[in-house]
């Protein structure tokens, strides 16, 4: 429940402590007091998003604080699953700068406006005339029967897995898209995939084949050029070899002579040794410069078909083309693991949807079942606040597709008057029928939810008199199971509050203020008269103020 409001600098607010009791809280006041206000500051630690121009004074931030009682209200796991300090006390904060920045935080660690929200709507439900709206939807009409049903863990299990079974199929339609266009080159692929694996190409191959190429095209040009560098070197009139042999031989006769020598002579040496070794690796090389014709040919044909691979796949190089070969098995091996990956994923979905329908067919069969308790409920608290003819029906039909819901369609039909066939609630019901309506389901509701406070926001419309006193008692009820704040403008319902507020305005230094304070039994009376009467009551609506609030 909500213990505590602490407001600063919202609106016509400059600072406001709130502190809300038990059972059946009341909030009074004139028309424009601010009443609206404080639903307006509350609203913003429930994740509504804040505008600049709420600020009282424009040059300090505004902060609202919620102080909330959760002990018994097993919300553990939710801040588990956000990550969030649990405490039985726990602090829903909002600050908001002039120029619009927010920040929000529970128990002092910040948080994202959606989780703010979400944890709001665990917390605490605003009724106002524009929720009424809301008792036209399908997901409240839901929401009211899973209540009643206690179908809280069936539905969550339900959406857990009906999740798992919209991944899973949307990931089965992606897979699917893709086997199907892969199935559509695989035939190309594999062509290609089977012609590079035939040429057997190996890294490098190409350079060693340019060179033995280039050699065999040029094998006698070759063969001339190194036979007349022999015969240079060792044939002709006065080969080199000999001339540096006896070159040598001279210089070795006069080498005693000369000191310098002897280095000269061991280079000459070393000359004669490195021509005749070149001499002999010449004529080796000679000997094995052959032209053959057919590996020539076969050369040929193997780098004509290196060439047309590389322009084929708009490569340069056969490494290039080993790429595209390991792509393409690759491709073909997904694509049949792919298929074994189907299987499965479609096994899967099968499963998850079997699992859906059999926890929506639950849903169902426990809806169905409470509708009659509902319907009866809903019609004796009607009875009380003053609508005796009151008829609900509630159709309930499974539509065997699945939605996030289940698989129900459901309508409520109601009709206010006798002889008055039940008709869709936006057709029939008037604002004030709509209110009281609103009143008997979510009375209902307290009773089955674990929601910790409700308020409602001129639950009064369209009511007055015996009505009102009617209205009044079936909000003391609720009060039994959650605690209520009810803002109203009449007697009848404020005088069945446990805890009485007036909200009211000041003018101080040229600037009007909204402040609210608890009133005391002898205020309550005055409050109340007030509200009989007009602003200066009489004896005879003090005394009913008094009969109102049950005092001698």
């Amino acid at each position: 429940m909500l213990s505590r409001l602490l407001i600063k600098n919202y609106a016509l607010i400059d600072q406001l402590d709130i502190r809300p009791a038990k059972g059946l809280n009341i909030l009074t006041g004139e028309t424009g007091a601010g009443k609206s206000i404080i639903l307006g500051a509350l609203s913003l630690i429930l994740g509504q998003r804040a505008e600049g121009k709420y600020f009282y004074n424009q040059e300090r931030k505004c902060i609202i604080e919620g102080f909330f009682q959760l002990a018994d209200y097993q919300l553990q796991s939710f801040f588990d699953e956000h990550d969030l300090d649990y405490d039985e006390e726990t602090i829903l904060r909002r600050e908001i700068s002039a120029d619009g920045k927010s920040r929000a935080f529970v128990n002092d660690t910040p948080v994202t406006l959606t989780v703010l929200k979400a944890l709001g709507e665990r917390l605490i439900d605003i009724h106002s005339q524009h929720a009424t709206l809301e008792i036209n939807t399908e997901d409240f009409q839901l929401m009211t029967i899973d209540s009643v049903s206690k179908n809280t863990h069936l539905r969550t299990q339900y959406q857990s897995t009906y999740k798992q079974y919209k991944q899973t199929e949307q990931a089965l339609h992606a897979l699917e898209e893709e086997v199907k266009q892969a199935q559509t080159e695989a035939d190309y692929h594999q062509f290609l995939f089977d012609e590079l694996a035939a040429a057997k190409l190996n890294s490098g191959e190409q350079e060693l084949l340019e060179q033995e190429q280039n050699q065999l095209s040029h094998a006698e040009e070759i063969k001339r050029a190194l036979l007349q560098a022999n015969f240079l070197l060792s044939e002709q009139e006065q080969p080199v070899i000999s001339a540096l042999k006896e070159a040598l031989q001279q210089v070795q006769q006069v080498e005693r002579y000369v000191p310098n020598l002897q280095e000269i002579a061991e280079r000459l040496q070393s000359v004669f040794i490195e021509v005749k070794d070149l001499t002999e690796e010449i004529s080796h090389i000679e000997q094995g410069i052959l032209f053959d014709e057919e590996r020539l040919t076969e050369i040929n044909d193997r780098l004509s078909l290196i060439f047309q691979l590389q322009q084929k796949h708009h490569v340069s190089g056969i490494d290039e083309l080993l790429v595209i070969q390991r792509d393409l098995e690759n491709k073909l091996l997904k694509l049949s693991s792919n298929d074994d990956t189907l299987a499965k994923l479609k096994e899967k979905h099968t499963q998850l949807k079997d699992a859906c329908e059999n926890l929506a067919q639950e849903l169902h069969n426990s809806r169905k079942q409470a509708i009659p308790y509902v319907q009866e409920a809903v019609i004796r608290v009607l009875r009380e606040v003053g609508m005796p003819n009151s008829i609900l029906q509630i159709d309930l039909v499974s539509t065997g597709q699945l939605r996030p819901s289940g698989t129900d369609n459901i309508q409520f039909r109601f009709s206010a008057n006798k002889g008055q066939e039940p008709q869709p609630l936006n057709k029939v019901a008037s604002g004030g029928e709509l209110s009281r309506l609103m009143l008997a389901i979510k009375s209902l509701i307290a009773q089955t939810s674990a929601l910790p406070t409700i308020i409602f926001d001129e639950i009064d419309t369209g009511i007055s008199g015996e009505v009102a006193l009617k209205v009044g008692n079936v909000l003391e009820d609720m009060a039994q199971y959650l605690q209520v704040i009810a803002i109203t403008h009449l007697p009848q319902i404020a005088s069945k509050g446990q805890t009485h507020y007036q909200v009211y305005k000041t003018e101080e230094q040229g600037l009007t203020r909204t402040h609210m304070r608890q009133l005391n039994p002898v205020e309550r009376v005055t409050e109340l008269a007030q509200l009989l009467s007009g602003s200066n009551p009489g004896d005879a609506a003090i005394q009913h103020a008094q009969e109102l609030l049950k005092l001698k």
